[in-house]
């Protein structure tokens, strides 16, 4: 069992910075492909980035390409999303998840409750 905790997100204007961090329990953390998700008020969930387990392999959403960085630090549970050059499209509830990877939230067996990240024009 792996259970997660996002923090990090906050209101912030268009052009700014946020770092969105997963805290994970369990000692099991590390056997997992993580990835971050996001859902707007009334759209599908929607896949923003994913990490391998030991983090040699990345993969984005387009509109996150060269804005958004995963990383994750095993020896500390805990995942990270640094949010650069922020929209207002970027608004929504981010969620961390842990589970094969990939794109599909069907691929993801833990998620968190979310963190809301509100981005201002």
């Amino acid at each position: 069992q792996v259970q997660l905790v996002e923090s990090g997100g906050g209101l912030v204007q268009a052009g700014g910075s946020l770092r969105l961090s997963c805290a994970a329990s369990g000692r099991t953390f590390s056997s997992y492909d993580m990835g971050w998700f996001r859902q707007a008020p009334g759209k599908e969930r929607e896949f923003v980035a994913t990490i391998s387990i030991r983090g040699g392999r990345t993969s984005y959403v387009d509109s996150a390409k060269g804005r958004f960085t995963i990383s994750r630090d095993n020896t500390k549970n805990t995942g990270y999303l640094q949010m650069n050059s922020l929209k207002p499209e970027d608004t929504a509830v981010y969620y961390c998840a842990a589970g094969r990877g990939g794109w599909s939230t069907a691929n993801y067996d833990y998620w968190g409750q979310g963190t809301q990240v509100t981005v201002s024009s």
